[in-house]
C-alpha cells in the first residue's frame, strides 16, 4: 500500500472527537426530553380540538424555530471545549456562485432519490398499527411564511446537529463512517418520536440518506438545500 494512503487511513482512524462525551450525552438528553414533551403536547392537542386551531399553529412554528436554533447553538457551543469552529460542523461555506450552483445541482437529484425512498418506506410501514400525530398543513400567509422559515431553520440546524455534530462524534467513537451514518440516522429518527413510531420507521432511512450524502460530499451544504426543500414540499406544497 502506498505511504500516502497508509497515512490517510491512519489519520481517519485517529479522527478526534469534536466535543466532550458529557456534552454529547447532554444533547441526547435534551433531544429526548423535547421529543417526549412534544408527544405529550400532541396527545393533549388531540383530545382538545381547540388546541389545534390555527391561532395556536403560528405560535407552535415560532417555538419550533427557536428550538431548532437553540439545539444548533448548543451543539456548536460544545465544540468550544475542543477548540472547534463552525466550519468544523458544516465543512465550510460557499465560496462562489458556482459552488452554490453545484450544490443545488446535487441536491435536486438527491431529493428525487429521497422522495422515492420516502414513498417506498411509507408503503412498507403503512400497515403498522400505531398512533400517528395529526398534521395540520399551514394555511394563510402568516402560517405559510412561518412554515418556510421553520423549514429553512430545520434544514440548517438539523443538518448541523445530526450530520455535522453527531455524525462526526459517532465516527470518532466507532472509527467507522458507515456506523456513524447509521447511528446518527437512528438518533435523528428517535428525536421525531413525538410524531409516532410509524414516522420513526420512515424517518430513520431518510436520515441515513442525508448522512450518506454528507459522508460523500464532506460538507453539509447540499444536504441543507435538500433538507430545506423536502420540508417545504412535504409540509406545505404537496397539500396545495
Amino acid at each position: 500500500m502506498p505511504a500516502d494512503l497508509t497515512t490517510e487511513a491512519a489519520a481517519q482512524a485517529r479522527r478526534p472527537f469534536i466535543a466532550p462525551a458529557w456534552h454529547t450525552l447532554s444533547l441526547l438528553l435534551i433531544l429526548g426530553f423535547f421529543s417526549w414533551y412534544d408527544a405529550q403536547h400532541a396527545q393533549n392537542a388531540g383530545s382538545s380540538p381547540a388546541a389545534a386551531t390555527h391561532g395556536a399553529i403560528p405560535r407552535g412554528y415560532l417555538l419550533a424555530i427557536l428550538y431548532q436554533w437553540g439545539i444548533a447553538a448548543w451543539a456548536w457551543g460544545g465544540m468550544q471545549f475542543k477548540g472547534g469552529k463552525l466550519h468544523t460542523l458544516t465543512g465550510g461555506s460557499w465560496t462562489s456562485w458556482r459552488s452554490l450552483g453545484l450544490d443545488v445541482a446535487l441536491a435536486i437529484p438527491f431529493w428525487g432519490v429521497w422522495e422515492l425512498t420516502a414513498r417506498l418506506v411509507h408503503h412498507a410501514v403503512e400497515r403498522v398499527q400505531t398512533p400517528t400525530t395529526a398534521y395540520h398543513p399551514p394555511a394563510g400567509f402568516a402560517e405559510v411564511f412561518l412554515w418556510i422559515l421553520l423549514s429553512v431553520s430545520a434544514g440548517v440546524c438539523e443538518e448541523i446537529v445530526y450530520r455535522g455534530y453527531f455524525q462526526q462524534q459517532f465516527r470518532a467513537a466507532t472509527r467507522s463512517v458507515v456506523a456513524a451514518v447509521i447511528l446518527q440516522g437512528f438518533v435523528f429518527a428517535m428525536a421525531h418520536a413525538y410524531q409516532g413510531w410509524k414516522q420513526v420507521l420512515m424517518i430513520a432511512p431518510l436520515g441515513i440518506l442525508y448522512g450518506a450524502l454528507v459522508a460523500w460530499r464532506g460538507d453539509l451544504r447540499a444536504s441543507m438545500i435538500a433538507h430545506t426543500w423536502s420540508d417545504i414540499f412535504e409540509g406545505w406544497l404537496k397539500f396545495l
